[in-house]
């Protein structure tokens, strides 16, 4: 597809070679990249674009380093159990990508290794186009455009793209594949996205520091920051609903059960909860329970905000006698267990605000009294204190007399 026509305002083409030599100065280090000479590793390139969708470095790097020790390669994840992944993966968000992630492994495994083209990778399970043309680029060195929210600031700003997102994708895509050099794609596709992360930044962008000041038309007209242009959003409804924490006497397991693979927090663990709606009444939560139990209505709630909408939950807690079954389709999980299961993090909250209220509602032991000691004397007790000397009469004038002035002289007359 060729690149749409430069708008006349442009002052300049911006080059490649400018912004390659700035990142070969100021190039991030990061765990999934390659060191400058190194061949960057396919599997970790696709491990670290899936888990960077919609996420912050800061919050991707432990996860990074977690999913390399449990699964060191893909045929390590394939061949892991579904639940096993999506335990490692609870807490990143967005479930789906799990799934995705596991299916795609498997794919991989079965073809013997990734394919090296964007046509191929997009044929894979849970990879899109930008995805698709970051691993082509960065894996392979394919001239291939990898465009983010970081490359989509970029370039809206570097060429004063008025179409709005998403609708201005299209043509993004079109001006950044026309930058790509020949020699070096992968190394341009990650300047783009570290200018757009270091320079470029939503607010107080440091355009004096950017490579591509010059050409930049958004920063000739003093727009920069008005880019990209966007349609604002509309937050969701509230959704409210209740979760039902049950834990059973003896060794203290809880109740948890499976979502439904497909949908919200699809194949995670959570208590039992109900449905979430706009209209939920907590006053009747107890219709929802999933067992008959003494149950009590925990004050406060557990809100949590996903993509689409915000969420509240009342949560109701029971104990169970000891040595209880779980219903059907539900398992107690004991609590040196729950780390392994894996609880998104709207479900951590609720499970830590049941246990929470309950440790700080639970009455604390007497303290066991300490046994006199006849065979050691008591220590003297200290004198009484004397009471305070009381002060003398006051003697000198009072104040009023001190200042009461005396008349003046009488002055003779000459």
């Amino acid at each position: 597809m060729p690149a749409p026509a430069q708008k006349s305002r442009a002052p300049g083409r911006p080059n490649a070679s400018d912004l390659l030599v700035w990142y070969d100065r100021h190039r991030r280090v990061l765990p999934w990249r390659a060191l400058p000479g190194e061949r960057p590793d396919p599997y970790r390139v696709w491990l670290s674009e899936v888990m960077l969708q919609q996420t912050t470095i800061a919050a991707v790097k432990p996860y990074f380093s977690k999913f390399l020790e449990l699964f060191p390669d893909v045929a390590a994840l394939a061949a892991a159990a579904e639940e096993r992944v999506m335990s490692a993966w609870a807490g990143l968000g967005y479930y789906s990508r799990a799934r995705n992630l596991h299916a795609c492994a498997r794919a991989v495994a079965a073809l013997g290794a990734f394919p090296n083209t964007e046509e191929g990778l997009r044929k894979l399970p849970g990879i899109g186009a930008y995805t698709a043309g970051a691993i082509a680029a960065i894996a392979f060195d394919r001239p291939a455009a990898a465009v983010d929210g970081n490359v989509e600031r970029v370039m809206t700003r570097l060429f004063a793209i008025e179409t709005t997102l998403p609708a201005a994708r299209p043509e993004i895509r079109a001006l950044t594949l026309a930058l790509v050099p020949r020699d070096r794609p992968g190394d341009f596709a990650q300047a783009v996205m570290d200018l757009g992360a270091t320079i470029c930044t939503p607010k107080r962008p440091a355009c004096a520091l950017c490579p591509w000041m010059a050409p930049c038309v958004a920063r000739a007209e003093g727009l920069q920051e008005t880019f990209p242009r966007k349609i604002k959003k509309e937050k969701g409804v509230l959704r409210k609903g209740a979760a039902f924490v049950v834990v059973r006497a003896g060794d203290e397991a809880i109740l948890l059960r499976t979502r439904p693979p497909e949908g919200l927090l699809g194949s995670m663990a959570e208590p039992p909860t109900s449905a979430w709606t706009h209209d939920y009444d907590p006053a009747k939560g107890l219709l929802d329970a999933p067992l008959d139990a003494r149950w009590k209505r925990l004050p406060g709630i557990v809100k949590h905000v996903f993509t689409h909408f915000p969420l509240e939950l009342t949560v109701f807690s029971a104990r169970v006698a000891s040595g209880a079954g779980a219903p059907a389709g539900m398992r107690f999980t004991a609590r040196a267990g729950l780390d392994a299961e894996p609880l998104p993090g709207v479900m951590k909250k609720v499970l830590a605000h049941a246990l929470e209220v309950k440790a700080a509602s639970s009455v604390s032991e007497p303290k066991a009294e300490t046994p006199v000691d006849l065979a050691t004397p008591s220590e003297p007790e200290p004198p009484p204190r004397r009471a305070p000397i009381p002060k003398p009469p006051r003697t000198r004038p009072s104040d009023l007399a001190r200042i009461v002035k005396k008349p003046p002289k009488a002055t003779r007359k000459s």
